[in-house]
């Protein structure tokens, strides 16, 4: 399984995901400003804004805070100039991290997240360090009790996606980029539930931890950086046994 997909189904089980209810809606309106400010208020027009109201609606965000956000990043409301920075480095065993962050301070963002690397294990890198090895794509997890492989693999890859992916409990759709809203639309209207969508990164290759500290460190580096109020996701491609995560609760 991939790094990022451990890392979904972790978080997931855990409830780790931005517990603070007040944190997910910060989050979420940093992406609105940011998608509103680079590609207009309309979300019939702009893929981009449609996905991340989309998400805040998923998350119970009230209408206001999404119109207030909107407005925000099309310059009607006064508000935070936010920008996008990435940020890459590595983690212990040599697993590559990719971060993904909203800011109104540089500075201040690539201190703490150099911070945060260092605190657990990792250490930041130069700029096109590990981006190399992950793949913008779509994602979409369905659980295997809710619909079976063929039926599944004939409405996702019917609608354009790339990939049927069974794991252990749950199948992951792959889709481009371009197409995820398609393939997510098609199983809309044929009425399969998921348990997540999103646009991701998907890594290339992954890199196999097979130490039970190790494995912790990275799994508190994780933790650390999307916990982080700038952070908006974090990407890794470590791939750690079950048998340890079991371990290691």
């Amino acid at each position: 399984m991939s790094g990022h997909s451990k890392w979904s189904t972790i978080k997931r089980k855990k409830g780790a995901t931005d517990a603070k209810r007040g944190k997910i809606f910060t989050k979420l309106a940093k992406e609105i400003i940011v998608a509103a400010r680079l590609g207009g208020g309309d979300i019939n027009m702009n893929p981009r804004l449609r996905a991340a109201v989309a998400d805040a609606r998923t998350e119970n965000m009230p209408k206001d805070n999404i119109e207030r956000a909107i407005k925000k990043g099309t310059g009607e409301l006064e508000g935070q100039s936010y920008e996008e920075v990435i940020y890459e480095g590595y983690g212990t065993g040599g697993v590559a991290v990719l971060v993904e962050s909203v800011t109104d301070n540089k500075n201040r963002t690539v201190s703490d997240i150099r911070y945060i690397f260092s605190k657990n294990g990792g250490n930041m890198g130069e700029n096109g360090c590990v981006a190399w090895l992950f793949d913008k794509k779509g994602l979409i997890t369905v659980d295997k009790k809710a619909v079976n492989e063929e039926k599944l693999m004939d409405i996702a890859l019917e609608a354009g996606a790339e990939d049927v992916r069974e794991q252990e409990e749950e199948y992951e759709v792959v889709t481009p980029a371009s197409d995820f809203e398609a393939v997510k639309k098609a199983l809309n209207d044929q009425k399969v539930p998921y348990l997540a969508a999103e646009i991701t990164m998907l890594p290339k290759t992954t890199v196999q931890i097979e130490d039970e500290k190790q494995a912790q460190q990275v799994l508190r580096l994780m933790e650390a950086l999307e916990d982080y109020d700038d952070v908006q996701h974090a990407y890794a491609n470590f791939d750690i046994p079950d048998a340890i995560l079991e371990a290691i609760g």
